[in-house]
């Protein structure tokens, strides 16, 4: 199957009018034709987390970067990869990337010589440092086997074949605007994963959408925003995929405008 990958991210139309600038990030890396990384963060941009497009920027960076080495190091193995990966994902792929996100931030603070606050203690207070950078991350890895996805705040991931639109992994979802985050003490035990065999070759077009939750949030409820997925799916599979990916960022913009003001990130991978 010949595949496709491309996606934007937006300034939400409320940060147009308030002159801040989009906080999200993406990153996609395809190891070779039957494998693919992809990753949406979405940095948290209040007052209290100045840098957070930063933190959105090494979230996918580092996320993509560890699952390539895993796959690089199972190449010959895949099923032992599915094995570790349903097994020990929640644990050790999630304190990982915690780890190597925080070690990061520090580097870039310290990097841009940015004040760091004082602990109660007197020392560095690296968890203030943590929240300047604040961010969500969505990850999913598609092998021509399996599927591992994975998620630590909001955001979607979506499949959307002939046979209907549904999601990949069921997030823990917190009512209000907060959200889950990198930047919090112990963000590994927020982290939600799967791993979920696909059954080898697919029988007909799929996509696989990852959005940040400007797009979700943008709709009036799920059906909807359901039917704007089976909808890219549609137009990809009728116009192609560099139509559709020309027209992406008016498209967004124009959900954000019409919908919750929030910058919006979409990464497809369609297979056709």
């Amino acid at each position: 199957m010949a595949r496709n990958v491309f996606g934007t991210s937006v300034q939400g139309a409320s940060h147009v009018r308030s002159g801040r600038e989009c906080q999200d990030s993406l990153r996609f890396v395809e190891m070779d034709e039957d494998t693919v990384i992809l990753a949406v963060a979405d940095g948290h941009g209040s007052d209290a987390c100045p840098y957070s497009r930063e933190g959105a920027e090494a979230a996918v960076d580092i996320f993509c970067r560890i699952m390539a080495e895993y796959l690089d190091t199972y190449r010959e193995q895949p099923e032992m990869l599915f094995t570790f990966l349903k097994r020990e994902s929640d644990t050790k792929i999630a304190q990982t990337v915690e780890a190597e996100w925080k070690r990061r931030i520090l580097r870039v603070h310290a990097g841009h010589k940015r004040e760091t606050p004082a602990g109660e203690d007197g020392g560095r207070d690296r968890d203030a440092v943590y929240r300047m950078y604040g961010s969500t991350l969505v990850g999913l890895v598609i092998t021509s086997g399996f599927l591992f996805a994975f998620q630590l705040g909001d955001g979607d991931i979506m499949e959307v074949s002939a046979a209907g639109v549904h999601n990949v992994i069921e997030a823990d979802k917190i009512l209000g605007t907060e959200t889950h985050s990198l930047s919090r003490p112990d963000a590994w035990r927020k982290a939600v994963t799967a791993a979920v065999k696909t059954g080898g070759k697919r029988s007909g077009p799929v996509l696989y959408m990852l959005s940040t939750d400007g797009m979700a949030n943008s709709y009036r409820d799920e059906d909807e925003f359901h039917k704007t997925c089976r909808d890219y799916y549609k137009l990809i599979k009728k116009h192609g995929a560099q139509a559709v990916e020309e027209s992406l960022a008016p498209w967004l913009s124009e959900t954000s405008s019409l919908g919750c003001g929030d910058d919006i990130t979409a990464l497809f991978a369609y297979f056709s």
